[in-house]
C-alpha cells in the first residue's frame, strides 16, 4: 500500500447538502473514501457523536484528523490536493 494514501471516512446523511458537496469534492479529486449512513445506522451516528461530540453532518476523518463540515480549504491541505 502507498505510504501516502490517507484512510478517510465521512459520517453522512443522504439529504445532507455539505455532506454531498464533500463526496463531490473526493470525487473530483479521486479520494476513494467510506461513507457511513449515520440516518440509517444508529450504532454508527452514536459512534461519531462520542468520536466528535458533534450531532450534525457531515464529520469527515483524515486518518486521526477530524473535520466538522465541508471545508475546502482544510481537505485539500490535509489530502495534498493543490487548489
Amino acid at each position: 500500500m502507498n505510504p501516502t494514501v490517507k484512510k478517510v471516512v465521512i459520517y453522512s446523511t443522504p439529504n445532507c447538502t455539505y455532506c454531498n458537496m464533500t463526496k463531490e469534492f473526493f470525487a473530483a479529486n479521486n479520494i476513494p473514501y467510506e461513507t457511513i449512513d449515520v440516518a440509517a445506522d444508529p450504532v454508527r451516528r452514536q459512534e461519531m457523536i462520542d468520536k466528535s461530540g458533534q450531532m450534525g453532518v457531515p464529520v469527515i476523518f483524515i486518518d486521526d484528523q477530524m473535520i466538522i463540515g465541508y471545508n475546502k480549504r482544510v481537505l485539500s491541505n490535509l489530502l495534498g490536493i493543490q487548489t
